[in-house]
C-alpha cells in the first residue's frame, strides 16, 4: 500500500509559517535543496491545499528562469512532471503541468489513489490540509525539517488535535549543523 507521507520545513517552536506569512527564515541551503529533491523523487503524487500550490505555482516556469541552477533546474522539471492533487473550497479552476482539482475529501482521495496502480508515496503539503489528513488517521509518516529559528507562532506544523499518536523514530539527519531532518513513522 502507498504510504502517506507529511513533509514540511518546521521552525524550532513548532510553525511552518511565521505569525506575518513569511517563510524566508526556511530557505535551504544546497544540501538541505538535494534532500527535498531525494524526497521528490520518492513521491507519486502530490496533495496540497490552496496556500501551498499558489505558493508553488513558481516552479511550473522556473525552467525560464535563467539565474537558476541545474540544483533548482532539477527540482522544476521533477515537479512539473509529478501529479498534483489541489484541495480549495474557491478555486475553480487550476494551473499547472500534471495538476487537477480535487473531486472528494482528503480521505476519499487517498482511499482512491491507494486503489489505483502506481508507486511513490502520496505526499502531503500544506499544515491545514494535513491536519484534515491526520485527522482521518491516514498520515503513515511525518518529516520534519526543523530549522533553527524560533518565529512565536504562526501556522503550526502538527495539528491542534486533543489526541495521542504513536511515533517511531526513523531516521534523523544534520545538515551542515543547522537543520535537522527527523523522520517518525506512525505506529497503527
Amino acid at each position: 500500500m502507498r504510504r502517506v507521507t507529511y513533509s514540511m520545513n518546521v521552525s524550532l517552536d513548532g510553525y511552518i509559517v511565521a505569525p506575518d506569512g513569511s517563510i524566508d527564515w526556511s530557505d535551504p541551503d544546497d544540501e538541505v535543496f538535494r534532500s527535498f529533491t531525494d524526497e521528490l523523487r520518492q513521491d507519486g503524487v502530490h496533495l496540497m491545499g490552496r496556500r501551498l500550490y499558489e505558493t508553488m505555482l513558481y516552479w511550473e516556469t522556473a525552467d525560464q528562469d535563467p539565474s537558476l541552477g541545474a540544483p533548482e533546474l532539477e527540482w522544476a522539471a521533477l515537479w512539473k512532471a509529478l501529479p498534483k492533487v489541489v484541495f480549495s473550497k474557491t478555486l475553480s479552476a487550476v494551473q499547472g503541468s500534471n495538476t487537477r482539482l480535487a473531486s472528494g475529501t482528503p480521505a476519499e482521495e487517498i482511499e482512491r489513489l491507494r486503489a489505483e496502480p502506481g508507486e511513490g508515496d502520496i505526499a502531503i503539503g500544506g499544515a491545514t490540509l494535513a491536519a484534515e489528513v491526520a485527522a482521518s488517521d491516514l498520515i503513515d509518516e511525518y518529516r520534519a525539517m526543523v530549522h533553527p529559528v524560533l518565529v512565536g507562532g504562526g501556522t503550526p506544523f502538527f495539528p491542534r488535535h486533543e489526541r495521542r499518536v504513536k511515533l517511531e523514530l526513523v531516521e534523523t539527519r544534520t545538515f551542515g549543523g543547522k537543520v535537522v531532518q527527523l523522520r517518525h513513522r506512525v505506529i497503527h
